[in-house]
């Protein structure tokens, strides 16, 4: 035995030598596992707060309540409007031809849509799909708030004026709005966000996607000035 391993069994006899390397991500890696159940409890919370709402017109003619759905440790959440019938029947966001489309748009930018989470500024369909009314808009406002807060993203992107009138609320053009950083702050924290036009919009107007991808080239560029992997 040489002095140095005198000296340390000395001082405590535990102690056990291996040439196996450490793993020094084990404490990070149980961080991120609690952080994840405690967004799932809020989550819950919150979808039990959306449920509990009374004298709801969308609430009493819709299926499902669509809180969102993803990567809920994502450093990106997409809000968009609101559910149209396949994600009211199938219980999940962006679903069908406007799933697919919003798919390709985030594919343009090396982004898998299961690696984001996506949301709703209105958790339930609107009869017929109809735009919500400002009233909806702002009652629903305070559950999308918290919901982004929990979630807590890096970016955040808002696709249509419900989403950015529930966000900002602000009643705008779009079409002045899109394209822009801005900026909200909840419970002190600063979100960096941009506006840019619904999937949905584009499949009814596709000489819009241009402006889109304009859009999308921003939010690529944000992603690398902020060193976000995803």
């Amino acid at each position: 035995m040489t002095y140095k391993e005198e000296l340390i069994n000395s001082i405590e006899t535990n102690f056990v030598f291996s040439k196996k390397p450490i793993n020094r991500f084990k404490f990070s890696d149980t961080n991120i596992v609690k952080n994840n159940l405690i967004k799932i409890e809020q989550i819950n919370h919150l979808k039990k707060l959306i449920n509990s709402i009374e004298n709801c017109n969308l609430r009493e003619n819709s299926k499902n309540l669509i809180l969102g759905d993803g990567n809920i440790d994502s450093p990106i959440m997409i809000v968009g409007e609101a559910p149209g019938s396949e994600e009211d029947k199938n219980s999940k966001t962006f679903q069908g031809e406007v799933g697919l489309l919003l798919k390709k748009m985030l594919l343009a930018i090396n982004i898998n849509k299961e690696n984001v989470y996506s949301s709703y500024a209105i958790n339930f369909r609107p009869p017929e799909d109809r735009k919500p009314t400002s009233q909806e808009i702002k009652r629903y406002s305070v559950f999308l708030k918290e919901h982004i807060s929990i979630i807590d993203p890096k970016i955040l992107i808002l696709f249509g004026s419900t989403a950015m009138e529930s966000v900002l609320a602000s009643s705008s053009k779009i079409s002045n709005e899109r394209g822009k950083w801005k900026e909200i702050i909840l419970k002190n924290k600063t979100y960096p966000l941009i506006i840019t036009f619904n999937p949905s919009y584009l499949i009814r107007f596709p000489e819009n996607k241009k402006y889109s991808w304009k859009d999308l080239k921003k939010i690529k560029q944000k992603i690398v000035d902020l060193k976000i992997k995803i």
